[in-house]
């Protein structure tokens, strides 16, 4: 029975230590993954969403600005037209 219980210790070790092994290994390959797709999101120049959206907002704002420009000179010229045809 002594011989049957060590075995399985020391097969519950061997698991525990692979288990282990196998954690550590996972958490490299996914640093080097995550390091690699930095990598290549950079070699791509790619941009990230965070960037994106803060442009996509300056480009509305510029949007509704020039709109405003628009009627804002439509009405000046409209103005400078009947003071010249007086």
């Amino acid at each position: 029975m002594t011989n049957r219980t060590n075995f399985f210790d020391e097969l519950a070790k061997a698991f525990s230590g692979a288990a282990g092994l196998a954690q550590g290994l996972r958490k490299e390959v996914d640093s080097l993954v995550k390091a690699q797709m930095d990598r290549l999101v950079n070699d791509l120049d790619l941009v990230r969403r965070e960037d994106l959206e803060v442009v996509k907002e300056m480009a509305a704002k510029c949007r509704q600005e020039n709109e405003t420009l628009k009627v804002k000179i439509a009405e000046l010229e409209a103005r400078i037209a009947k003071l010249e045809n007086h």
